[in-house]
């Protein structure tokens, strides 16, 4: 039996995406604001069962002085991340998190594996694919961990494997970062050089790497804007 497919017009294919978008920003907002009221309200929850409610203006002040910091990069990171993932995979990244070392990774090499470029429907379709199915590994490998946490407890241990553990991370991100480098190496090693150097002069820096994405993105935009003026 011979296969039928259905080809759309451009037209018919705008409507459809719209008409998905559309209903992606509806869960999407739905999902969230349920995210938002269990996480901030699991905790309320359980001090009024246990009759250990917190003192609410210390609560207040402690939020106030770490919510100033985490707004701004919330922010930066909103405006770098939204135009990469489209509408559902920015709602399934900031739902369940990990961005930078999880789930932005996961869709640029989908999207790089593919042939698809940003703000195209392709896109949008790639990277919820992608940041979902990474979000179900996650999840998988977090249960399996849980299960195996006692029998993996003396190796997770061992103090010869703690120099090792302590590396995973720049590890992680040398090996991300060197993918997108060597695409551009010409504008990506200014903010590489002069982050690092900031991070040497300032060590407590390190502790914001959020709030330093704005500086960093900036010196390279900077940087690329003066190539293009050159060659042009």
């Amino acid at each position: 039996m011979e296969e039928k497919r259905i080809v759309l017009t451009e037209e018919e294919k705008a409507k459809t995406f719209e008409t998905y978008n559309e209903r992606t920003h509806v869960i999407g907002r739905v999902v969230c604001i349920a995210t938002l009221i269990l996480l901030t309200g699991a905790p309320f929850l359980m001090g009024a069962f246990l009759g250990a409610m917190p003192d609410f203006k210390a609560v207040g002040r402690g939020f106030l002085s770490i919510g100033i910091v985490y707004f701004v990069s919330c922010i930066a990171e909103f405006l770098v991340y939204t135009p990469m993932l489209g509408a559902g995979g920015t709602y399934l990244a900031f739902i369940t998190g990990n961005l930078i070392n999880m789930k932005i990774p996961c869709a640029m090499n989908a999207r790089d594996i593919v042939g698809a470029k940003t703000g195209t429907a392709e896109n949008e379709i790639i990277s919820t694919l992608s940041i979902a199915t990474s979000s179900l590994v996650t999840i998988l490998v977090l249960a399996a961990g849980v299960a195996l946490l006692i029998p993996l407890q003396p190796i997770l241990q061992n103090p010869a494997l703690q120099p090792a553990f302590d590396q995973v991370v720049p590890a992680l991100f040398g090996a991300m970062a060197y993918k997108y480098y060597r695409k551009n190496i010409g504008t990506a090693v200014w903010p590489l050089l002069i982050m690092s150097i900031l991070f040497m002069l300032v060590p407590s820096l390190t502790g914001s790497t959020s709030f330093m994405i704005i500086p960093s993105g900036a010196i390279a935009i900077l940087v690329a804007w003066m190539k293009y003026k050159k060659t042009k």
